[in-house]
């Protein structure tokens, strides 16, 4: 097991408070509050990383950071992205649905923000389950307000998600009406596209990744609580513009997660383009294996379309 600062020495990022962050430090890691963090608990730092090749896991998270990967001034789009990595609610896959997919936004010229967010635990908050869009909502926060710094438009500010992190993501873009955080400035929640790959997004029993709505509700949560983070079903008119990538064979989540998200999307007419691999499982991160086709590119193209 190693620390998450040794990790992050291994991925060659650069760490430094937040006060001394800039735009020319292109990699760097910040805290995500500088202040209290809402609903603390206060306890032990007890946070652990384990790396296996290209996946690492991380848990016991008390002290969410925003990784930044801004890229160079005379390249950069103005676009900009908050990645949620996955892993059901109980660690957050940082590299390979992370720091991986944030290298591969900034070569485009897309900034990109990689989010270690806290996992919903009693011992570490005291509303569990909005911890993780308490994080998602002031990564959005911290993106817009230093947008100037960061060479980004504030219009376009969008989150990303996989698996257990594409709930956070599409809850950040379907919740996004009351704000969980402070905000003394008036800075939009909203994110202004979603990328959802593999997401996890229904608690309906028949589809549901029984496992994240455990971890974030508890077991035994009611019915108004499940229906109230199912995302389909807190889909608006006002919900960001969508792109979803799912196999059809993935067993973990399945397809219909994505698909009930879709249909919900164009009901109320929200624009929304939707990728379903015949094969590929759970948790393929950039790479589809069992195709030449590579979803990323399909991503950029859509971004492009709807002027992000």
């Amino acid at each position: 097991m190693k620390t998450f600062s040794l990790l992050c020495a291994c991925l060659a990022l650069t760490i430094m408070p937040f006060s001394k962050a800039s735009a020319q430090d292109r990699i760097f890691e910040l805290p995500l509050y500088t202040g209290k963090i809402p609903h603390e608990i206060p306890g032990p730092d007890e946070e652990q990383a384990e790396r296996q090749g290209d996946i690492v896991r991380i848990k016991n998270i008390r002290k969410p950071t925003l990784t930044a990967y801004l890229p160079p001034k005379e390249k950069a789009t103005g676009t900009a992205v908050v990645i949620c990595p996955g892993g059901g609610y109980a660690i957050v896959a940082a590299e390979h649905e992370g720091h991986a997919v944030a290298r591969k936004f900034t070569e485009q010229g897309i900034a990109a923000f990689v989010l270690k967010y806290r996992l919903p635990d009693p011992k570490t908050s005291t509303l569990p389950e909005v911890a993780p869009l308490e994080d998602a909502q002031q990564a959005l926060r911290l993106v817009r307000e230093n947008a100037q710094d960061w060479n980004i438009t504030p219009g376009k500010v969008g989150i990303m998600g996989f698996s257990a992190g594409g709930h956070v993501a599409s809850t950040a873009g379907t919740h996004f009406q009351k704000a969980y955080i402070e905000k003394p400035k008036a800075v939009s929640l909203r994110p202004d596209f979603m990328l959802l790959i593999y997401p996890v997004i229904s608690a309906d029993k028949a589809i549901a990744h029984q496992g994240s709505f455990t971890n974030l509700l508890g077991k035994g949560a009611s019915s108004e609580k499940l229906e109230e983070f199912s995302n389909e079903k807190q889909v608006s008119p006002q919900t960001p513009p969508t792109f979803l990538v799912h196999a059809a064979d993935d067993k973990g989540v399945p397809v219909q997660n994505s698909i009930a998200f879709y249909e919900a999307l164009l009901a109320h007419q929200v624009p929304a383009e939707l990728h379903v691999y015949q094969n590929g499982g759970h948790g393929f991160g950039l790479q589809n294996p069992t195709t030449p086709d590579v979803w990323f590119e399909r991503c950029l193209n859509w971004l492009k379309a709807n002027s992000l």
